[in-house]
């Protein structure tokens, strides 16, 4: 019983640790139109910044920044928030992911990770998988898939980060 509870204790105590102020790591990838893009400057916004992993290949992923895209001009007059849509198709789809993105009038940054660099720093396994960074640079909420209203929640820790 006692082994159990220190080895319990052990893992929260390093879960705490790791999930609290990990900051967006420094990885290159690309822009829509191939040109290098450090994210390193998405830390530097001074706001809240949304990360969102995606694919065209994705339908929970469509659906969430779709719905989000709704939703997305009231949530940046309210709250300034920015949202980067971090596209993890390969070097063979990559082409069309900016005729697909602008295709949905989508008003995101969206950004390229062919080889799935940031992808891998940020422990992303699964995408949709979306990641809240606030004004410093840390990540501090994420959630992985999509479901009707999960929007919900993403706006409410938005909310809450600006308390």
């Amino acid at each position: 019983m006692k082994k159990h509870f220190l080895l319990s204790s052990l893992i929260l105590m390093v879960l705490i640790a790791f999930g609290q102020d990990k900051k967006i790591p420094s990885v290159e990838i690309k822009d829509m139109n191939g040109n290098p893009f450090s994210t390193s400057t998405i830390a530097n916004e001074g706001k809240p910044i949304v990360i969102s992993f995606w694919a065209t290949w994705c339908k929970p992923c469509i659906k969430e920044l779709s719905t989000i895209n709704d939703l997305y001009d009231e949530w940046k007059e309210e709250t300034g928030v920015v949202l980067y849509a971090i596209s993890i198709d390969d070097s063979r789809s990559m082409s069309r992911v900016a005729p697909f993105a602008n295709g949905k009038a989508w008003e995101y940054e969206i950004l390229l990770d062919p080889n799935g660099d940031f992808k891998r720093e940020m422990s992303v396994t699964n995408v949709p998988h979306t990641f809240l960074i606030d004004g410093q640079g840390n990540i501090v909420w994420q959630h992985a898939g999509y479901a009707d209203g999960d929007e919900n929640e993403l706006h409410e820790q938005i909310k809450k980060l600006l308390e």
